[in-house]
């Protein structure tokens, strides 16, 4: 395969010194029609199978078009392993369209490799065509939903273009992928397209090798595809001339609508409308947690974000997430209470024509598309249209139920969304981006396993669920389902499961799972093992997030672990969440953890960090000082329980340690939403000056207990919080570089391997990647998933495979 891939780059350099007309003729001249061709002539036939991303985002087209170019003969089909094609030929031409499929291909294509089979020569050869698709044994990747391209925004905007303002257009380079996906291969009548037959005009262009939205499944127009509509809150459709211009002016009169996007709907507002984020939270039960941004483009955000060009990249690319980026001084006073008491905004630019349309309304339906890298005003809440904890809303109807007292109005359509899709949420420090939730347009992942094994079906956790399944030496890991706490949840969880088995077209032979036994996840593994007679593997919580790593960087000899999180089931039911472990293969080791901590009321405390700071102090023989620095009737009450022991489970958590040191300063003593003592004490990090770790901070015990007491001991209330903050960080990575050192001199492992949410943190993870690499070790950070739970299952799907590959669990 090496030699093949030379081989293509060397003809592609000389393809360079050719102009391509030069080149055509040259071809076409050792091709003509009626000319006798045998291998005599130079001439010979391939049979190429294409792997990777290559249905769904206009490859066939492209080889179409590079096939004329050669002046090539053959054919073209997708089936259900990917491409396959047989191209007759000079074969220096056969070696520069080797070249163009690995080089050129469209934007959206991921090429992995291309296997070549030397075929007879056909003398009646004429012409290339690209066949109808076939079935088989499915074996393809998956394309993910993708953002409006430069071309069809250019139409869209364009009053002479057929297409203008057609809130649903697309080509073959962008548009809906997964979203409206119910089968493979990637053909129209297995999309929510089916049901919207072509119009003339359409199936020209579908049908036009030469056009760009040749074989381009979502294609439509006003014609002949979907169609917008306003309801009201009660579902009732509304006259509206233009529906996106009765959208604008509704958000403009401060109301909230529920805009039904390409994975799920939105509720959208006017974000420089303090009365409408207002009443946003207020609906959503959302009092702090942080909302995201809509911009036209990254200059309108001057005001608001510093955004670098890496970020900016990020913003820009086909997938569309949104990334959080430091807010400027001013941005409070811009947009008041859309990510209170954070160093960070997430924002976000417009993917769906839809959206486009709504700026184009705001901007008074500028022509041509010049204002579209001009600053603009407006900025819009643009945040996931779910109540509570509840998976994103994806159907119409049920947009009305579920979202009643939440939506003043909804912009829906009549385009089945098939798989829901959140927004991907990522962020990136010092050049290196870092996911914290896979969604729309970078999901499903298809990361490359060290080894193939049987198909594994890994459900990940309770919280920032995903699910990941396993084909040969691939994994595939879904987009966000979220937090299994509630039926709808669970329902999408399950569909999030259905999706991926039928479009992979694989079923598993055994499912893995988290240790806990109460994880709607564990029990669903359970049952389905029973059901289908096939092996259950548990795997503990932080074993699966090191594994992740291991997995997608193709680890398979031993590393050491540094596994940070909020909490995770340990084998004998203990609360571990920070961890140093030796792992290989499916085995793991325990070396040590962080001091443990009590929970003073269980559960409770992970959402109080102020009974974490309690717990601290007790720790430090200061129990007198917790009702002194925790006025009220509950902090006697805690000291007591600490005291006593009484519902106080101890915790080994890097998570309530965060929290613990967030209360002592007084950062955060109740917590709105999950991590947010993290975040902000991050944040008042990131704003102080270097400060050295402590000294005598932390320190190791014989048995690889690392405590942090000492540098708690430092918090207090005469300390200026943000200084506190920034000496809490540097004397944690300075402790956990240590204990790690002191277990590669022990083990003779030099690779390390970081997980867990913990590490969403730059601060730490930038620090400790800093003084391990400074110790001659080589470090392992998640890249292509999340280091949080939304990372579990694959850890836990690739501990599962290799425990079958190595006979350590029976096999279905």
């Amino acid at each position: 395969m090496d030699r093949l891939r030379a081989r293509a780059m060397d003809a592609r350099r000389r393809a360079r010194d050719q102009s391509d007309r030069g080149m055509t003729a040259a071809m076409g001249n050792a091709c003509k029609p009626g000319r006798p061709r045998d291998a005599g002539d130079g001439i010979a036939r391939w049979r190429l199978r294409v792997r990777g991303r290559v249905q769904g985002v206009g490859f066939r087209p492209f080889v179409y078009r590079r096939a004329a170019q050669y002046a090539l003969a053959g054919w073209i089909c997708n089936d259900a392993s990917g491409v396959i094609m047989e191209v007759q030929g000079p074969s220096q031409a056969l070696e520069c369209l080797l070249a163009a499929l690995y080089h050129e291909a469209p934007p959206l294509a991921r090429v992995e490799h291309v296997e070549r089979e030397e075929r007879g020569i056909d003398p009646d050869a004429l012409g290339f065509a690209i066949r109808p698709s076939t079935g088989g044994p499915i074996n393809t990747g998956i394309a993910p939903d993708a953002a409006l391209c430069e071309p069809c925004l250019s139409e869209l905007f364009d009053p002479d273009n057929r297409r203008f303002r057609y809130p649903f257009i697309n080509c073959a380079h962008c548009g809906p992928r997964y979203s409206i996906m119910t089968d493979m291969p990637y053909d129209r009548p297995n999309t929510a397209m089916s049901g919207f037959p072509l119009c003339p005009l359409c199936r020209a262009e579908y049908e036009d090798p030469a056009d760009r939205r040749f074989h381009a499944e979502p294609i439509a127009c006003a014609a002949c595809g979907p169609r917008l509509a306003l309801w009201d809150a009660g579902g009732r459709t509304q006259a509206a001339g233009d529906v996106m211009a009765a959208a604008w002016s509704l958000i403009q009169a401060g109301a909230i609508v529920a805009v039904k996007g390409i994975g799920g709907f939105h509720l959208m507002g006017d974000a420089r409308n303090p009365a409408a984020v207002a009443a946003l939270r207020q609906r959503k039960g959302r009092l702090d947690k942080p909302f995201a941004v809509l911009a036209l483009n990254v200059v309108s955000l001057g005001d608001v974000a510093r955004i670098d060009a890496p970020e900016g990249r990020l913003l820009a690319g086909a997938d569309r997430p949104i990334v959080l980026v430091r807010k400027t001084s001013e941005c409070e006073d811009h947009l008041g209470d859309v990510a209170p008491g954070l160093d960070r905004l997430g924002v976000m630019l417009p993917y769906t024509p839809v959206q486009y349309l709504l700026f184009h309304e705001a901007r008074g339906r500028p022509p041509g598309t010049q204002w579209l890298h001009e600053r603009h005003e407006a900025l819009f809440v643009c945040t996931s249209a779910n109540p509570g904890h509840e998976p994103l809303v994806t159907g119409n109807e049920e947009a009305v139920v579920r979202l009643a007292g939440l939506a003043d109005a909804f912009v829906v359509h009549d385009r089945p969304i098939v798989s829901r899709c959140d927004d991907g949420v990522m962020r990136q420090d010092d050049g290196k981006a870092t996911w914290l939730r896979c969604g729309r347009g970078q999901a499903p992942s298809r990361i490359r396993l060290p080894t193939a094994g049987p198909c594994v079906l890994g459900l990940g956790a309770m919280q920032k669920n995903t699910v990941c399944l396993t084909r040969g030496d691939e994994a595939f890991v879904s987009p966000h389902v979220g937090d299994l706490a509630n039926r709808a949840a669970y329902h999408a969880f399950e569909g999030a499961i259905a999706s991926l088995t039928r479009l992979l077209g694989v079923r598993p032979r055994a499912v893995a799972c988290d240790l806990h036994p109460d994880y709607p996840s564990t029990r669903y593994a359970e049952q389905l093992a029973a059901r289908q007679d096939i092996a259950c593997v548990a795997v503990q919580h932080h074993h699966a997030h090191i594994a992740a790593v291991m997995a997608e960087h193709g680890l398979s000899d031993p590393v050491l672990g540094i596994a940070l999180d909020g909490s995770g089931y340990g084998p004998g039911g203990e609360i571990w969440g920070g961890e140093l472990l030796w792992l290989e293969g499916a085995r793991f080791r325990r070396l040590g953890h962080l001091a443990p901590l009590a929970l003073a009321g269980g559960d409770r405390a992970a959402r109080e960090p102020w009974r974490m700071a309690a717990a601290a102090l007790h720790a430090l023989g200061r129990d007198a000082d917790i009702t002194r620095r925790f006025p009220g009737p509950a902090a006697a009450i805690v000291a007591d329980m600490i005291a006593r022991r009484i519902n106080t489970p101890l915790t080994t958590s890097a998570g309530r340690l965060f929290d613990a040191a967030a209360g002592l300063l007084g950062v955060c003593l109740q917590e709105g939403y999950e991590g947010q003592a993290a975040m902000m004490l991050e944040g008042l990090a990131a704003s102080a000056p270097a400060v050295p770790a402590l000294a005598g901070g932390y320190s190791i015990s014989d048995g690889g207990e690392l405590t942090l007491v000492p540098a708690l001991a430092a918090l207090h209330p005469g300390v200026d919080p943000a200084i506190g903050a920034a000496l809490f960080h540097a004397t944690l990575s300075a402790g956990l570089a240590a204990w790690v050192g002191r277990a590669a001199r022990d083990t003779g492992v030099h690779r390390v391997a970081l997980a867990g949410g913990c590490f969403v943190n730059a601060i730490l993870k930038k620090a400790l990647c800093a003084a391990l690499e400074a110790q001659g070790l080589t470090v392992y950070t998640a890249v292509r998933v999340p280091p949080n739970d939304a990372g579990l299952c694959l850890g836990q799907a690739w501990v599962a495979q290799q425990a079958l590959n190595e006979g350590r669990v029976p096999c279905a």
